[in-house]
């Protein structure tokens, strides 16, 4: 991930509605969620003020958008995530792994992605 697009990311992820929905579709998985329900999780959030936040993080390229039937289903797009988390700890242990050590610890997922990815 190049400096300008973390920026991006980082502006995006910068307002409480947009983390929070971030967080919500991360929660829900590649299947993500209807726009409706993502406005529900959010409190009944007025469905222009949604779509302006949807946008935004969509430009940011941290989540996408496809239209099923009458739905729009929005979905965390992990990869660009997982380039931010990658751009912040890239230097991070000059040579002293100790260093990075928590925050592995901290990233590690408690499902086994093996393991879910040939039941799929």
């Amino acid at each position: 991930m190049e400096e300008s697009q973390a920026l991006a990311a980082f502006a995006a992820l910068s307002q409480e509605t947009r983390l929070r929905v971030v967080r919500l579709l991360v929660q829900a998985g590649p299947d993500g969620m209807a726009a409706g329900a993502i406005g529900e999780a959010l409190g009944g959030a007025t469905t222009s003020r949604l779509s302006f936040h949807l946008t935004h993080l969509e430009h940011a390229g941290l989540i996408r958008s496809k239209r099923e039937g009458r739905f729009i289903i929005y979905s965390a797009v992990f990869a660009t995530l997982t380039g931010l988390i990658e751009f912040l700890m890239r230097d991070c242990c000059q040579g002293h792994p100790e260093i990075c050590a928590p925050v592995a610890a901290a990233l590690s997922c408690s499902c086994d992605p093996l393991k879910d990815a040939s039941h799929g």
